[in-house]
């Protein structure tokens, strides 16, 4: 097993819910020892459920291979330990509600000013200043604020993105923040401080409607499986019920579907659908031309035809379809005594364990004393 890229890093994570834990995951899984701070009573994630064998789904999915600190911070004694803690860490990771670190005694800078070499990363709501930073945040409420909510799902009722995509991005962008403020301690010897928010993360991921609200004719709607800016581009139903979605991203593409897909290739001559703009102003026609012609079409079939004209396709799957999909990559993992199998990692390195390793219980490192399970810089 090849040696891992951030093995010997002493990663401190004041950490709950999910934005911190899914950075310090990555961290682990890269070799890094991450000693999680939980309260007495542990990490109110490990709560959310008891989906796997008795353990928070949640929880399972980004606290492998950590150890666990239970601490009363608001005791002199839990200070104490995680002061020690900190004196002889790389990386302090914390996303505790607005203010609650520096009333803590554990404010970024001030722990920058007595250890130069540690880098802080603090990850809350909306940011460090403006009228909205001492807001609290939860990955709902950003989706519907940031304006997320707003450009997705079909028209009608809201509805929230399905899995929570405002703590995941600020997670992975307190990685990416992290790994940078390593790579520049190698060059300057000095830690420096990292500040990422969901707010910001979920903006970020809204620039596109962004730019085509400020600069463009208008926000996009909601389209539901369509795209807002693309046509044709969606789910059509064929004979037999089934429905596939497919995507069309350049002329070529598009004169092939139209050639083997659908078996007119005038209909690519059209000027109504002359140009991806023009197909987007005439979606309502150029989608029941489209529609039509599955409709006669059996999803075998279609596939058929969409496979020769090399056109991109899907299915529209359920969770079960995933968990039986012949694409999907999974890793054991032992929770509660049994082997479970979870998603892999999203990259594959020479690194990887053949399987990940197991959660912490609350406070199964506690009892240990601090120069035993760390080492300094």
């Amino acid at each position: 097993m090849s040696t891992k890229p951030l093995e010997g890093l002493i990663v401190v994570a004041l950490e709950q819910a999910v934005a911190a834990p899914y950075c310090t995951s990555k961290l682990a899984d890269a070799g890094a020892r991450v000693i999680k701070i939980e309260r007495p009573e542990g990490d109110f994630a490990r709560g959310y459920d008891s989906a796997v064998f008795g353990e928070s789904s949640y929880f399972v999915w980004i606290n492998r291979g950590k150890e666990s600190v239970a601490l009363d911070l608001r005791s002199e004694n839990g200070k104490a330990v995680l002061r020690d803690l900190v004196a002889v860490a790389d990386v302090f990771i914390q996303n505790l509600a607005p203010g609650a670190a520096e009333r803590l005694g554990f404010g970024a800078e001030a722990l920058r000013e007595r250890h130069p070499r540690l880098i802080t990363c603090d990850i809350s709501g909306y940011g460090e200043s403006g009228p909205l930073h001492q807001l609290k945040a939860y990955d709902l409420l950003v989706q519907a604020e940031s304006g997320l909510v707003a450009v997705s799902g079909a028209p009608g009722p809201w509805g929230r993105i399905g899995v929570s995509i405002c703590d995941i991005s600020a997670g992975m962008n307190a990685l990416i923040g992290v790994q940078q403020a390593l790579l520049q301690r190698e060059r300057t010897g000095r830690g420096s401080g990292v500040k990422v928010s969901l707010f910001d993360s979920a903006a970020e991921l809204m620039a596109v409607p962004y730019l085509q609200a400020r600069y463009g004719l208008a926000a996009p709607e909601r389209v539901g499986l369509k795209h807002p800016s693309i046509a044709p581009y969606g789910a059509f139903t064929c004979s037999d019920g089934r429905e596939v979605v497919l995507s069309i991203q350049n002329e070529r593409e598009w004169s092939s579907f139209c050639k083997i897909v659908l078996g007119d290739e005038s209909i690519a001559a059209d000027p109504r659908f002359a140009g991806n703009q023009a197909r987007i102003q005439n979606r309502t026609v150029l989608d029941e031309s489209v529609q039509a012609v599955f409709g006669r079409l059996t999803y075998a079939e279609a596939v058929d035809r969409l496979t020769e004209a090399q056109t991109a396709y899907g299915a529209i799957n359920s969770v079960h379809d995933l968990i039986n999909h012949p694409q999907l990559r999974t890793r054991e993992m032992k929770v509660g005594g049994r082997l479970v199998q979870v998603p892999a990692s999203p990259f594959v390195t020479e690194w990887d364990d053949p399987a990940f390793r197991p959660l912490p219980a609350i406070d199964e490192h506690g009892e240990l004393p601090v120069p035993a399970r760390v080492s300094a810089n």
